[in-house]
């Protein structure tokens, strides 16, 4: 499944040139019996299979300790993953990621190496490596040198605590299949930077009172 997206486009350019790097580790191989059991059934009763401690611990131990960085368990009750989160994980030198499946995650290996839980959302996916490869090009894409204007990060969703304006581009005038015609705003086209950046910044704003109110909690 890695580096799947991110070997392509920038992430992968990045990739090719050294800009980040991954180590994609097959827990399966740090099974201690020969059948390479890396889940049992869980205590107490209930569906589903669990990871075992001891297992997880192996792959982990092959990871040399400054190697490791902040571990992290792509988990649905984790702390929802937001754009001030991406920015602190993307000052990282290194990363580890564990990437669950089937019911869950012994809890005893997430509080013997306290192992942060990190959620993409209120939903759950079959596994923790599409999570991953999610977080993974958030925080990829803000490196140094990944993205070709340094300036995008600050004006998109979130960097603000804003969702982001509309934007438009040529013909200034296009008309859809249903004979509809559709114009750029002409402020845009005005060529006034003070008002644009005015009517940019309105735009965020009602955007997000439609979309995302509860953005406006966490701005003066």
């Amino acid at each position: 499944m890695f580096p799947g997206s991110l070997g392509l486009s920038l992430g992968g350019r990045a990739l090719e040139n050294g800009t980040w790097s991954y180590n994609a580790i097959q827990i399966r191989d740090f099974a201690t019996d020969k059948h390479q059991t890396v889940d049992d059934t869980p205590y107490g009763g209930g569906a589903g299979m669990v990871l075992k401690a001891d297992v997880l611990e192996n792959a982990l131990l092959s990871i040399a300790p400054k190697k490791r960085g902040r571990i992290i368990y792509m988990s649905p009750r984790g702390t929802v993953l937001n754009q001030s989160l991406v920015k602190e994980l993307a000052s990282e030198d290194n990363l580890t990621i564990l990437c669950g499946r089937y019911e869950g995650v012994d809890q005893r290996f997430l509080d013997a190496y306290d192992v942060e839980e990190i959620s993409i959302g209120d939903y759950v996916l079959s596994g923790g490596e599409p999570a991953a490869i999610i977080m993974m090009d958030a925080c990829i894409r803000l490196l140094d040198g990944v993205m070709g204007n340094e300036e995008t990060a600050g004006e998109e969703s979130f960097s603000n605590g804003l969702l982001e304006y509309p934007h438009y581009t040529k013909p200034a005038t296009w008309t859809d299949s249903n004979d509809n015609t559709h114009d750029v705003p002409d402020i845009l086209r005005g060529g006034n930077h003070a008002k644009i950046k005015k009517w940019r910044e309105e735009q965020s704003l009602s955007l997000t009172q439609q979309r995302r109110p509860d953005l406006l909690n966490h701005k003066d």
